[in-house]
């Protein structure tokens, strides 16, 4: 019998709950079985070691719903478990239009939160159906699933002040494209890795003052990247080359780096990285990590020293974006199935563009610009707000230990 013709035929819920084991849903369906019922649905949870089994069932043959009841008891009651059993018309009432996937976030998730959350949902006009646990470390990831509004106004309504209540907060359709999603390209300075690049090459050349000043003229918007970039680059005139393989034993990647494009490579994405950096990093990181897109701005050496100017195509702002849409190309992956992952202003453009833009650990006026924000110090955690889990994600791990 389909769902559809279950719409007013008397069914049973059959809810067992108590300690988990193996064999409990083998078992009840075993002991269903000698009553020739059709199964509905089914939903089970196991929390803490304590499991939660709901059977959605059609009614017995006539007269047979009494011993029905009684022999799942008496079953329940030999596993030392407990069982409620009530009867009713049909199956689950339909789901509302426009769904939605709620990635909650937090270090830690507090009740509080928690609360807030689930109470701007329903503000919205959204039904929470069902909630599940994505990870417990190194943040708390729980999702979402959400019927009766769409996403954008529920976006709207949840990632506003998600920064108040300590959590972060990604919306994003739900639907086979989700995991469709193909292509992540990142940053790279303060985002795949922990430091400015320019400022390592400063510490060397001893001009780490003078190319702050310029950073923070950029910042107040004297200048704009190019002009910054020209500048800052002029003050590395004459540093021997020698110094780029010193600056690549200095780079730091950020926690949860290896991790996360360890995983996505695992789950079949394409990644890569765009940088108002040089080349000189972003290639040796390339090759490292196994990224399979790198482009950056690049260091003119000439006769073994660095001559203050760069080459080539600029990747500024609006570049990154540009850049964004050419890997999408070459992946053949649509634009709209790419994450973007960035810190600053020069990353807007591209977090526009992606499907889902991510700031991490962004200045405000990134976060609030962006599709969600990751506000913890660990790259991995994206990797939740892509649906993946904790165990998916020790499972990579695994298959590399393997090879």
């Amino acid at each position: 019998m389909s769902a559809s013709q279950t719409s007013d035929v008397p069914t049973l819920l059959v809810k067992i709950f108590g300690k988990d084991r193996p064999g409990i849903t083998a078992g009840l369906f075993d002991t269903l079985a000698a009553y020739s019922v059709d199964v509905v649905d089914i939903e089970q949870v196991v929390t803490r070691g304590r499991i939660v089994l709901c059977a959605l069932v059609t009614e017995p043959p006539r007269g047979l719903e009494g011993d029905l009841r009684a022999t799942v008891h008496s079953w329940a009651e030999s596993m030392k478990m407990q069982a409620e059993i009530i009867s009713g018309l049909g199956d689950n009432r339909p789901r509302g239009l426009g769904r939605s996937l709620v990635t909650v976030l937090g270090h830690p998730l507090t009740a509080k939160a928690t609360s807030a959350i689930a109470a701007k949902i329903t503000h919205a006009g959204g039904n929470i159906d069902r909630i599940f646990r994505l990870a417990k470390y190194p943040v708390t990831a729980v999702e979402f699933a959400v019927s009766g509004v769409e996403t954008e106004p529920l976006r709207t309504a949840l990632v506003t002040d998600a920064a108040k209540l300590g959590v972060d907060v990604a919306v994003v359709a739900a639907g086979l494209h989700r995991r469709a999603q193909r292509l992540v390209v990142m940053d790279v300075d303060s985002t795949l890795i922990q430091d400015e690049v320019i400022e390592l090459f400063a510490a060397h050349a001893g001009c780490e003052n003078e190319v702050a000043e310029v950073t923070a003229a950029a910042m107040r918007g004297e200048l704009d990247f190019e002009q910054s970039l020209h500048a800052r680059v002029a003050l590395l005139e004459g540093l021997d080359a020698s110094v780029v393989d010193k600056v690549r034993s200095e780079v730091r990647l950020t926690p949860g780096a290896r991790t996360l494009i360890r995983t996505l490579k695992r789950l079949g994405y394409q990644v890569g990285v765009v940088s108002g950096g040089f080349t000189q990093v972003t290639d040796d990181l390339k090759e490292r990590l196994g990224l399979d897109f790198a482009q950056a701005n690049t260091l003119e050496i000439v006769d073994g020293k660095l001559t203050g100017k760069v080459t080539g195509e600029i990747v500024d702002r609006a570049g990154k974006a540009r850049l964004l849409r050419r890997f999408a190309a070459e992946a053949g992956v649509p634009l709209a199935q790419t994450v973007a992952i960035g810190d600053g202003a020069n990353d807007l453009d591209m977090l526009n563009a992606a499907g889902l833009g991510v700031a991490f650990n962004a200045k405000p006026v990134v976060r609030e610009a962006a599709h969600t924000a990751v506000n913890v110090p660990f790259l991995d955690t994206v990797l939740y707000l892509l649906g993946v889990t904790r165990e998916e994600v020790e499972a990579a791990d695994m298959h590399d230990d393997e090879d």
